[in-house]
């Protein structure tokens, strides 16, 4: 079985994403560059052959491709060497792991679109982009201010699992469309802990926490 071939760019929060998970899990990553900004390639021919909705990333693996970044996260999961460990082998846990993934497609795509707006100059609402992602992120403050008392460190239990993957980047990277991470202090410790993870790696505009 060849490396995944992973269409990238690197100030993309989900390719970040995408990157980070194969990197925990143990799995190396053939990149293969795609100039989204100014560049627009991902919008090109080539680019919609693989994925005509138009976006990034984009993962092949032989015959597989996959272009839903939660379903690229999975996959590397389960192939990588040290993947399992993100993996809950309990139902409930799984249960958990999805429900979360689920709300990092769907209810936490804010942060990432604003962030598109304020950097990369993508269309849309500054102002309510900015209001939604602070509403999400305060939705998941608010779970890890609960999972704390708990004792559970991660979104869907005592473990890291493929869900806190997803849902790093939109915290970590949300200083960039100035929501300022003092607001969110059990998504602050939430990220000390998966900033221990091993083969942890950073990108531009995560910062260190202290």
């Amino acid at each position: 079985m060849t490396n995944p071939i992973l269409w990238n760019y690197d100030l993309d929060d989900a390719c970040y994403g995408v990157r980070l998970m194969a990197s925990v899990a143990g799995v190396t990553l053939n990149l293969r560059s795609v100039d989204a900004f100014p560049g627009r390639e991902h919008l090109g021919h080539d680019m919609l052959a693989l994925n005509p909705l138009g976006r990034l990333p984009v993962l092949e693996h032989d015959t597989l491709i996959l272009c839903q970044t939660e379903a690229i996260l999975l996959h590397l999961a389960r192939i990588g060497p040290r993947g399992a460990a993100f993996l809950p082998s309990d139902d409930t846990g799984a249960a958990r792991m999805q429900d979360w993934l689920f709300f990092s497609a769907r209810d936490l795509a804010a942060p990432s679109q604003a962030r598109a707006v304020a950097m990369l100059g993508a269309a849309g609402d500054a102002g309510a982009l900015n209001h939604a992602a602070r509403h999400g992120l305060r939705l998941l403050e608010d779970h890890m201010t609960a999972q704390g008392f708990r004792g559970q460190g991660f979104v869907a239990g005592g473990h890291a699992t493929v869900a806190d993957i997803a849902l790093f980047p939109a915290f970590a990277l949300c200083r960039d469309f100035n929501l300022d991470h003092d607001a969110f202090p059990a998504l602050r410790l939430w990220a000390r802990r998966v900033r221990q993870l091993d083969g942890f790696i950073t990108m531009p505009g995560i910062p260190d926490y202290h």
